[in-house]
């Protein structure tokens, strides 16, 4: 059998654990700009949480419901759109990933994911 056609990682979790985590560790960039992971979460968070940003940039009530059925928190979404998101000067490319070594337990890669740009939290969109 071939693997033609399977997008993502599985973590070795069920489906809506899988979800969970991911929605968890988007949630804990965007509160915190900058997260430490393993490597494969970091690469797999990457791809959901750049075209979250891009759904945040282009603004719009309809997005804004997106977002917060996406993140499952209203809190989150509107941190993103409202204050993330216009801080963003790049059409693509929101996040970077710096490998951080190996943890101790179990020698797994760990890495740091943040954003590329520097984003301040005391600033709200057109102050």
């Amino acid at each position: 059998m071939h693997r033609h056609g399977y997008k993502g990682r599985k973590f070795g979790r069920e489906t809506d654990q899988r979800r969970a985590l991911k929605r968890g560790l988007m949630k804990a960039l965007i509160e915190n700009t900058e997260i430490t992971t393993t490597l494969a979460k970091a690469k797999e968070m990457r791809r959901d949480t750049e075209k979250l940003i891009t759904i945040a940039k282009k603004g719009g009530l309809a997005n804004r419901r997106l977002l917060i059925a996406k993140l499952d928190s209203i809190k989150h979404a509107d941190l993103l759109m409202d204050v993330i998101a216009p801080q963003i000067k790049r059409d693509s490319g929101y996040l970077r990933i710096e490998r951080a070594g190996y943890r101790k337990g179990d020698n797994a890669e760990i890495a740091t994911i943040s954003f590329v740009d520097n984003i301040d939290f005391n600033q709200k969109e057109g102050k």
